[in-house]
């Protein structure tokens, strides 16, 4: 080991020498050298940068990554330098249990295929999920992270530096102030006994420091501008943060737009199959039970809270028997809308009519729509202009 005393004593002469000079400016008792206005825009705005920066991408981390237990986890194998496992999405594991469950119900019964579709949807979402996560980790948080462990890391030591340099700066020129004073005051008042050797110190003591201060505003002036030219680089980082946000804000977009197309279908899939799933469900019950009788009325209070509509026998229908009498009472074309009862909706996806009982709707536009004795309570009928049939009310916001 190489042990330089001199160096120590210098290096610890130097710490001392600082020391002293930064007490000295707290307590208001030494002068400190002052940096120009531009130079400390500079300083306030890299701080700032550096303080949001911070912010911004803890919170993104969060936003991708809600648990902190597993935040911490990929933490400790990005310091160790080793991959992160891949980890199952929440949308994924959804998946997994809705399949599992459909197969132990049934996968052939209504509730075990509408089971596998949204479980199915729920997978697409995950790995779309999974995606966007990757995307925004590479688009976005590293070159973040990047700017805080490097650019910013390389300014803060140039900083210190650059403080270091100050602080000796203002230490010569307190030394030569009071070289000076000490020279001045000598010259001021004579001493007839050997003056003379005395004042020549003093003389020396004085060019000493002017020399030192020279070397030393020299390392100053240096380190400035390299700490300068370090600072004026953060507009370079601010526009390759605003082109990682384009690319974060692009991500993201894609991501919300898959997902809404995942769930529109699936919200198809769900109308187009909601008849066929409740009629399966009364065929069964049809089967369990003895056969209604072929003939019912329908209650007073029915016929009472829709006074508009004639009150026509209802026939229950049995699979495999054709019953006109209902079809022609639910036959939308044949039927007056009653005088009371209507209501205003707005349509919320398009729908393509299954059959010509049904009404074909687009998004955002306005139907008239009401219910008629014995429907599906998921149907209504709907009428635009002089066209007229069922619509799905999943399909539909009613309006007062």
């Amino acid at each position: 080991m190489d042990f330089n005393v001199k160096k120590l004593a210098s290096d610890a002469g130097v710490f001392f020498s600082r020391a002293m000079q930064f007490t000295e400016e707290k307590l208001g008792q030494a002068e400190k050298t002052e940096l120009d206005a531009h130079f400390e825009n500079l300083l306030a705005r890299a701080d700032s940068t550096k303080n949001w920066t911070e912010k911004i991408l803890r919170q993104t981390e969060v936003l991708l990554q809600p648990n902190p237990s597993a935040r911490v986890e990929e933490f400790l194998y990005e310091k160790l330098d080793r991959k992160v496992p891949s980890r199952v999405t929440n949308g994924e594991l959804l998946a997994q249990y809705m399949t599992e469950a459909a197969n132990d119900f049934g996968p052939g019964t209504p509730y075990g295929k509408t089971l596998i579709k949204v479980g199915e949807t729920q997978r697409r979402l995950g790995a779309a999920e999974r995606d966007f996560i990757h995307s925004a980790s590479i688009n976005f948080l590293t070159p973040l992270r990047n700017f805080l462990e490097g650019d910013w890391r390389t300014i803060s030591k140039e900083r210190r530096i650059l403080q270091n340099r100050r602080l000796d700066l203002d230490a010569c020129k307190a030394r030569l102030k009071k070289a000076k004073a000490a020279e001045a005051k000598a010259a001021a008042v004579p001493d007839f006994q050997e003056t003379r050797p005395r004042n020549y110190v003093l003389s020396a003591s004085a060019s000493a420091a002017e020399h030192e201060l020279r070397l030393t505003q020299t390392e100053f002036d240096r380190q400035a501008e390299v700490t300068r030219l370090l600072l004026e680089g953060i507009s370079s980082t601010h526009v390759n943060h605003l082109r990682c946000l384009h690319e974060f804000v692009e991500s993201q977009t894609n991501y919300y737009a898959q997902c809404y197309q995942y769930m529109l279908d699936l919200q198809k899939q769900l109308g187009s199959s909601k008849g066929e799933i409740f009629s399966g469900t009364f065929v069964g019950n049809a089967e369990s039970t003895s056969p209604p009788p072929a003939a019912a009325s329908p209650p007073a209070v029915a016929a009472a809270t829709l006074p508009a509509v004639p009150t026509i026998p209802v026939v229950p229908t049995i699979v495999g028997v054709p019953n006109t009498v209902a079809e022609s009472v639910l036959n939308p074309n044949e039927v007056k809308p009653p005088t009371s009862g209507t209501r205003k909706a707005r349509v919320l996806y398009d729908y393509e009519a299954a059959d010509s009982t049904e009404l074909a709707l687009l998004a955002d536009e306005m139907i008239t729509v009401y219910s008629l004795p014995g429907m599906d309570p998921d149907w209504l009928i709907g009428e635009r202009g002089n066209q007229k049939g069922k619509v799905p009310v999943t399909y539909l916001e009613l309006l007062s």
